[in-house]
Protein backbone atom coordinates (compact mmCIF):
# COMPACT_ATOMS: atom_id res chain seq x y z
CA UNK A 1 0.00 0.00 0.00
CA UNK A 2 1.56 3.57 -1.20
CA UNK A 3 1.60 6.22 1.33
CA UNK A 4 -0.37 9.07 0.43
CA UNK A 5 2.01 12.14 -1.49
CA UNK A 6 2.19 14.77 1.44
CA UNK A 7 4.15 17.83 1.35
CA UNK A 8 6.18 19.16 4.65
CA UNK A 9 5.59 22.63 5.20
CA UNK A 10 8.21 25.07 5.76
CA UNK A 11 6.65 28.12 7.69
CA UNK A 12 8.41 31.12 6.40
CA UNK A 13 6.39 33.44 8.78
CA UNK A 14 3.95 33.48 11.09
CA UNK A 15 1.55 36.08 12.57
CA UNK A 16 -0.80 36.56 15.20
CA UNK A 17 -4.42 38.13 14.41
CA UNK A 18 -5.93 39.41 17.18
CA UNK A 19 -10.16 40.41 16.90
CA UNK A 20 -9.51 40.76 12.84
CA UNK A 21 -6.33 42.63 13.10
CA UNK A 22 -3.57 40.76 12.01
CA UNK A 23 0.59 41.14 13.40
CA UNK A 24 2.94 40.06 10.53
CA UNK A 25 6.55 39.86 11.13
CA UNK A 26 6.53 37.57 13.99
CA UNK A 27 9.76 35.58 14.03
CA UNK A 28 9.73 32.70 16.56
CA UNK A 29 6.57 30.95 17.96
CA UNK A 30 7.30 28.50 21.06
CA UNK A 31 5.27 26.28 23.41
CA UNK A 32 2.30 26.12 21.35
CA UNK A 33 0.46 22.97 22.16
CA UNK A 34 -2.55 21.37 22.65
CA UNK A 35 -2.63 19.11 26.49
CA UNK A 36 -5.49 17.86 28.27
CA UNK A 37 -5.82 15.53 31.43
CA UNK A 38 -5.18 11.75 31.89
CA UNK A 39 -8.24 10.32 33.97
CA UNK A 40 -6.89 7.07 35.71
CA UNK A 41 -10.20 4.27 36.18
CA UNK A 42 -8.93 1.60 38.52
CA UNK A 43 -11.08 -1.17 38.35
CA UNK A 44 -11.31 -5.19 38.59
CA UNK A 45 -11.84 -7.34 35.57
CA UNK A 46 -14.64 -10.12 35.52
CA UNK A 47 -11.97 -12.45 36.03
CA UNK A 48 -10.47 -10.57 39.12
CA UNK A 49 -7.33 -8.99 37.69
CA UNK A 50 -6.71 -5.66 38.90
CA UNK A 51 -6.26 -3.32 35.77
CA UNK A 52 -5.39 0.42 35.23
CA UNK A 53 -7.44 2.63 31.99
CA UNK A 54 -6.76 5.90 31.06
CA UNK A 55 -9.33 8.33 30.25
CA UNK A 56 -8.81 11.55 27.91
CA UNK A 57 -10.30 14.51 30.79
CA UNK A 58 -10.18 18.66 30.71
CA UNK A 59 -8.31 20.08 28.04
CA UNK A 60 -5.55 21.98 29.93
CA UNK A 61 -4.99 25.93 29.46
CA UNK A 62 -1.32 26.80 27.75
CA UNK A 63 0.97 29.35 26.94
CA UNK A 64 2.25 30.69 24.26
CA UNK A 65 5.58 32.99 23.18
CA UNK A 66 5.85 35.22 20.72
CA UNK A 67 8.87 37.19 19.45
CA UNK A 68 9.60 39.96 16.90
CA UNK A 69 11.44 42.56 16.01
CA UNK A 70 11.12 45.53 18.27
CA UNK A 71 9.11 48.24 15.93
CA UNK A 72 6.73 51.70 16.57
CA UNK A 73 4.01 49.18 16.80
CA UNK A 74 3.04 49.43 20.01
CA UNK A 75 -0.32 46.48 19.89
CA UNK A 76 1.40 44.33 22.06
CA UNK A 77 1.79 47.52 24.81
CA UNK A 78 -1.69 48.19 24.82
CA UNK A 79 -3.22 44.91 25.07
CA UNK A 80 -0.74 43.93 27.79
CA UNK A 81 -1.60 47.39 29.95
CA UNK A 82 -5.01 46.23 29.70
CA UNK A 83 -4.40 43.09 31.80
CA UNK A 84 -2.37 44.84 34.21
CA UNK A 85 -4.64 47.32 34.99
CA UNK A 86 -7.51 44.33 35.59
CA UNK A 87 -9.46 45.41 32.62
CA UNK A 88 -9.71 41.66 31.81
CA UNK A 89 -13.22 41.90 30.15
CA UNK A 90 -10.75 44.57 27.50
CA UNK A 91 -7.77 42.13 27.40
CA UNK A 92 -9.07 38.39 26.82
CA UNK A 93 -9.54 38.22 23.14
CA UNK A 94 -9.95 35.73 20.70
CA UNK A 95 -7.15 35.26 18.04
CA UNK A 96 -5.46 32.72 15.50
CA UNK A 97 -1.79 33.00 15.46
CA UNK A 98 -1.14 32.00 11.53
CA UNK A 99 1.66 30.46 9.54
CA UNK A 100 2.11 31.71 6.13
CA UNK A 101 3.91 30.06 3.49
CA UNK A 102 6.98 31.22 0.78
CA UNK A 103 4.07 33.25 -0.85
CA UNK A 104 2.19 34.61 2.11
CA UNK A 105 -0.75 32.60 2.21
CA UNK A 106 -1.80 31.32 5.21
CA UNK A 107 -1.36 27.25 5.63
CA UNK A 108 -2.32 26.72 9.32
CA UNK A 109 -4.26 28.78 11.76
CA UNK A 110 -4.12 28.27 15.36
CA UNK A 111 -7.51 29.35 17.00
CA UNK A 112 -6.84 30.69 20.92
CA UNK A 113 -10.16 31.10 22.94
CA UNK A 114 -10.06 34.05 25.67
CA UNK A 115 -5.94 34.68 25.21
CA UNK A 116 -4.33 37.70 27.71
CA UNK A 117 -1.08 38.95 27.45
CA UNK A 118 1.20 37.83 30.61
CA UNK A 119 4.28 39.22 29.59
CA UNK A 120 6.15 41.34 27.75
CA UNK A 121 9.33 41.47 27.81
CA UNK A 122 12.03 43.58 25.59
CA UNK A 123 15.89 42.66 24.72
CA UNK A 124 19.13 43.37 26.06
CA UNK A 125 19.60 46.95 25.72
CA UNK A 126 23.27 47.25 24.76
CA UNK A 127 25.12 50.04 24.01
CA UNK A 128 27.35 49.65 20.40
CA UNK A 129 25.54 46.29 19.79
CA UNK A 130 24.11 45.70 16.15
CA UNK A 131 21.98 42.84 16.95
CA UNK A 132 18.17 43.38 16.15
CA UNK A 133 16.52 44.29 19.27
CA UNK A 134 13.19 41.99 20.09
CA UNK A 135 10.34 42.22 22.21
CA UNK A 136 8.48 38.88 23.42
CA UNK A 137 5.02 38.49 24.17
CA UNK A 138 4.30 35.53 26.32
CA UNK A 139 0.19 35.01 25.93
CA UNK A 140 -1.97 32.78 28.46
CA UNK A 141 -5.17 31.30 26.22
CA UNK A 142 -7.66 29.08 27.97
CA UNK A 143 -8.29 26.69 24.84
CA UNK A 144 -6.57 25.75 21.47
CA UNK A 145 -7.98 24.82 18.50
CA UNK A 146 -6.73 23.83 15.02
CA UNK A 147 -8.16 25.02 11.90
Amino acid sequence: MALPDLDTSVGHSFGLEVDGVAIKQISEVSGLKMEQDVIELKQNTNDGKYMIKKLPGRPKAGEVTLTRGLTSDNSFEKWVKDSHFGKMVNARKGGAIIVYDYEGQPIKRYKLTNAWPKSLEIGTLKAGDTSVLTEKLVITYEQLEIE
